[in-house]
């Protein structure tokens, strides 16, 4: 049986710390933005979005490192992180009452059927990219223990100091003990505004992310992340059997396209024991089917296809993210912690927002086999 070595709980103060940037994500609903005079206000981040589901759902201890502006924002932000139980480590910036610095705000509608939901980004003189290697006493805030460190590679494409600041407290987590995860959440808007060109911003993304994945321990990411981020050759994937043209590729629910990259992985980061990712078939925007697969130290399990009622999207990866650490934490045997993350972000979907409302009762019974019969 694989085996990944994570602290005990006994002695440590944190179970799971992420860094990461806390944004609003601002959420019209399936009105399309140019029609939308209401919103929805979410408080949200690829990194904490983690956390937050591992305390709200799983009861662990959880901390969120990240910077804080002081304006009414900034207030509004740290309300929701008070309210999910995330311990907060914040550096924080004075809002100069024009400019900034700014807690970005992230745009992103639901879509409806034919219609794919749109995103879009404000984050101009954001203050999480302000953040760099000093911002943060690593040693204070994992002095009392850690078992899990988590980043990803949103933050990581922030700014030229965001991906240090990474290192730096990777190699301290390592230090303490702890498990180093990093979700490679690959996003080439973000990648190509780092960069003076779509090329450039591209080989920046490679370079950087295959500095910080050196140092970890569970990746997640899937085809396209570990193709575009790390510059692994792989197989083109598309939705059916057959490309645009004939051309014949590997269907998104298929894990045996990302299985075979495994061994890519494991020749150029020795140090990565699991890698796992979310498999998406996107019908229309409310029906996807929904599986996962998990690579663990050269084994592999795969879940069963879920037919998904999609409410809302976003944040279904991180779900699966939060389920699955929850479940190796917990000691749970592999393909079980597979089944919680699966389970937990099919969950996930189906409530508005970017983080969870659901009970562990609720996800261990999906997880088994539960159906959507009604509860009486």
């Amino acid at each position: 049986m694989p085996s990944l070595l994570i602290p005990g709980k006994p002695g440590c103060d944190l179970d799971f710390l992420a860094l990461g940037a806390l944004v609003t994500r601002l959420d019209p609903g399936i009105v399309p933005f140019s029609q939308a005079d209401r919103y929805d206000l979410h408080v949200s981040g690829g990194e904490y979005n983690v956390a937050a589901n591992l305390s709200s759902c799983f009861g662990q201890r959880t901390a969120i490192a990240s910077a804080m502006v002081d304006n009414p924002v900034g207030q509004r932000v740290e309300r929701a992180v008070r309210a999910a139980g995330v311990r907060p480590h914040y550096l924080r910036f004075a809002h100069d009452g024009v400019r900034g610095p700014n807690i970005a705000t992230v745009w992103s509608d639901r879509g409806q059927g034919a219609r794919a939901p749109v995103v879009f980004y404000n984050r101009a003189n954001e203050a999480a990219a302000l953040l760099g290697p000093g911002s943060f006493d690593w040693a204070a805030i994992f002095g009392k223990g850690l078992r899990w460190f988590h980043s990803g590679g949103i933050f990581s494409a922030l700014s030229a100091t965001t991906p240090a600041l990474v290192i730096e407290a990777m190699d301290a987590a390592h230090a303490a003990g702890a498990v180093v995860s990093f979700d490679l959440n690959y996003r080439a808007k973000l990648w190509q505004a780092a960069g003076v060109s779509a090329a450039e911003g591209g080989k920046k993304a490679v370079d950087t992310l295959r500095e910080i994945v050196s140092r970890v321990d569970v990746l997640v990411g899937n085809e396209e992340d570990l193709q575009k981020g790390l510059g692994l050759a792989g197989p083109e994937v598309a939705a059916g059997p057959r490309a645009a043209g004939g051309k014949a590729t590997s269907s998104k629910l298929d894990p045996s396209a990302f299985l075979g990259m495994m061994e890519k992985v494991a020749r150029d980061f020795p140090g990565v024991k699991a890698v796992a990712t979310t498999l998406r078939d996107v019908h229309s925007t409310n029906r996807h089917s929904w599986g996962a697969v998990l690579w663990m130290e050269g084994q592999s399990w795969a879940t069963p296809t879920m037919e998904l009622d999609v409410h809302d999207r976003v944040g279904g990866g991180d779900g699966f993210a939060a389920g699955l650490f929850y479940g190796l934490l917990d000691g749970r045997k592999p393909e079980e912690a597979l089944r919680l993350g699966w389970a937990h972000g099919a969950l996930l979907t189906t409530y508005p927002g970017d983080t969870t409302m659901a009970g562990l009762a609720e996800v261990e019974a999906l997880a088994s086999g539960g159906s959507a019969r009604i509860q009486r």
